[in-house]
């Protein structure tokens, strides 16, 4: 008989599983009792820094200087093997701020940002806000097969 449980991920098998971009879901803080903004987004990962970066659209609603501090969960998972996910927590930072950029254009050559089209509209006639973010905490988990 095998039974299925649910293993935390060390540093290093999080990092593995993150390479180096794939696609998820971020979710912003609200105030009150609003839920909070939730949208699927492309991601970078960074293994030598720990630190996820976004390529996300702006808008009249979201202008690019909302990202800049905002608190906001990051969520990723596959099933490869059986499933794994990771979450990240902290504040994302526009990333041509002046303190940010210099190490960031060095992690952005280490990263791929998959560019996936889902605004109707040519990714070029977008407007993008880059953003780092810098976890304060980072956890993972998968699913393990044990036989009894």
């Amino acid at each position: 008989m095998t039974r299925i449980e649910v293993v935390t991920l060390d540093e290093s098998e999080r990092a593995s599983l993150l390479d180096n971009g794939g696609t998820g879901v971020l979710s912003f803080s609200t105030e009150g009792d609003e839920p909070p903004r939730t949208i699927p987004v492309s991601y970078g990962y960074d293994a030598v820094t720990s630190n996820f970066y976004f390529r996300l659209a702006t808008s009249s609603e979201w202008p690019a200087d909302e990202f800049d501090g905002h608190a906001v969960s990051f969520v990723t998972y596959d099933v490869d093997d059986g499933w794994w996910s990771i979450i990240a927590k902290g504040r994302l930072e526009d990333i041509e701020h002046e303190d940010v950029a210099t190490e960031s254009l060095d992690a952005l050559e280490r990263v791929e940002i998959p560019l996936i089209d889902i605004f109707g509209t040519h990714p070029r006639e977008i407007d993008f806000s880059f953003c780092r973010l810098d976890p304060t905490e980072c956890t993972g988990r998968h699913e393990a097969s044990t036989s009894l």
